[in-house]
């Protein structure tokens, strides 16, 4: 199953989050430190719907912000 959005092509993107040691220097330490970068992942929040296109009624992964932006017609 893919996690890809049938109306815009929102998709899956890798990130990271940066994990940071040490008292900052205004609490009065030397600063913090970049131990370590976390890898993970950004998922689309996708929704399965029953979508109206050309006359006919068909069941869609689309996005939360194409249905509120009403790019689709829900049946």
């Amino acid at each position: 199953m893919s996690r890809v959005c049938d109306i815009c092509g929102k998709h899956r993107v890798v990130g990271g989050t940066i994990v940071r040691r040490g008292l900052a220097k205004k609490k009065g330490g030397i600063g913090t430190h970049v131990v370590k970068n976390n890898k993970r992942v950004f998922n689309p929040n996708l929704q399965n719907i029953r979508v109206k296109m050309n006359g006919t009624v068909k069941t869609m992964k689309v996005c939360t912000a194409c249905i509120r932006s009403e790019r689709i017609q829900k049946a």
